[in-house]
């Protein structure tokens, strides 16, 4: 039985231990006769995917990969029930169930390929399955910290698993399935008549209104209540797939934002959590150089208004001339410049403009009289500054 027509009819009846302890311990003792236990390493992050029918598991499996920065393909359980393996278990007379598909699971996962980590879709799909999957995130842990004063602590990093759901209704879920079906007839038979491109897979479920509606309470029944069950221990996060795909992908985008607390080993964060982050430091220097900006206005009006005008008058053409490079240097020896405060307030004015700007005081002393009698000479002090602009410039495009 493939695992579409399982999907179609139902749960398949087999005479299938449903012990998760028995079958976890069997899988995981023979992993380590296998390959040794310090050779058990798995991704860092596992991203477990469920969807309903027609939610766009597919279209977006991809786009989830990016925003995560995973490099390896997605692991995909129905590809793994059809591996030689499994073949093989069932032209022997055997089913694929729980125990096997853990065990192909895991012997995928040790694959060094995906050590960074991977998209899951597909797992886990029923109780058996969800104890086994906390099961193996507490090895996990256990093994990191078996390992974590030897020199192969790096291998044994903090996991981090999320569950993501992509949900529709069923009415959605079936329209979906039935549109993709004529999709897919339409796509086929012109691939057949012009022999160019390659075949779809034609569903039964994509034709038959209640085949689609079976398959849609099946996911309800089993994935995702499995998914759903596991909200309290991973990183759960639930997507309206009834919106637009760029609505959609927004909110993956949110749900999968970077939080050092939830993925870095605890004593990593707590030796890095003193340290402010960026976000929060651009939010007060925001409202500092508000405020310093107001109080220049208020305490040195004078000085302001002469910066003001300097900037506008004399450096702002030079910046218009030369807005391709992003980049402008202007020396002046303006004595305005000889008060702290107007440097300062010079330097806040680019910013809150959007600019960055730095200012190189150049001293040189100037000979201005000579004693013949003493051989003294008397100098003064020429000051040069050197301001420097820094923006966004074009992009030129050539060729």
């Amino acid at each position: 039985m493939t695992s579409e027509e399982q999907t179609a009819s139902g749960p398949p009846q087999d005479l299938e231990i449903k012990d998760a302890q028995l079958i976890f311990n069997r899988v995981w003792k023979g992993l380590e006769n296998e390959f040794g236990r310090e050779n058990l390493q798995f991704p860092k992050e596992l991203i477990l995917l469920g969807g309903a029918p027609g939610s766009g598991k597919g279209t977006n499996t991809d786009f989830i990969r990016k925003v995560r920065g995973i490099s390896a393909e997605p692991i995909v359980i129905s590809d793994l029930l059809n591996s030689p393996e499994a073949r093989k278990i069932k032209e022997e007379g055997g089913m694929v169930g729980d125990e096997e598909v853990l065990r192909l699971l895991l012997l995928r996962l040790l694959q060094s390929n995906i050590r960074d980590g991977t998209v899951l879709d597909g797992f886990p799909r029923t109780k058996v399955q969800v104890e086994c999957l906390k099961m193996f995130y507490d090895q996990m842990i256990s093994l990191r910290r078996e390992f974590s004063k030897t020199p192969m602590a790096h291998r044994f990093r903090q996991p981090t698993f999320h569950i993501m759901v992509l949900f529709v209704d069923e009415a959605e879920s079936i329209e979906r399935q039935l549109k993709r079906g004529r999709e897919t007839l339409a796509h086929n038979a012109e691939v057949k008549e012009s022999g160019i491109g390659e075949l779809w897979e034609e569903r039964k479920t994509d034709f038959d209104p209640a085949l689609a509606r079976n398959r849609y309470r099946v996911f309800k029944e089993m994935t995702y209540d499995a998914l759903v069950s596991l909200k309290q221990i991973f990183h759960y996060h639930f997507i309206n797939a009834q919106a637009p795909i760029e609505v959609v992908q927004k909110n993956i985008i949110g749900e999968l934002d970077y939080q050092s607390s939830l993925e870095l080993d605890p004593r990593t964060y707590d030796s890095l959590r003193t340290i402010p982050l960026a976000e929060d430091l651009i939010k007060r220097a925001r409202q500092e150089l508000v405020k310093r900006l107001d109080g220049y206005q208020v305490e040195n009006p004078e000085i302001m208004k002469r910066v003001v005008d300097f900037i506008q008058n004399k450096m702002m053409p030079i910046i218009a001339r030369y807005a391709v490079s992003g980049r402008v240097s202007i020396n002046t020896e303006d004595t305005l410049f000889a008060k702290p405060v107007a440097l300062a307030i010079l330097i806040d004015i680019f910013s809150e403009r959007g600019f960055r700007a730095n200012v190189d005081i150049h001293r040189q002393e100037i000979p201005e009289r000579f004693e013949l009698e003493t051989g003294k000479i008397e100098t003064r002090e020429k000051r040069v500054y050197r301001i420097s602009v820094f923006f966004k410039g074009s992009t030129i495009r050539r060729g």
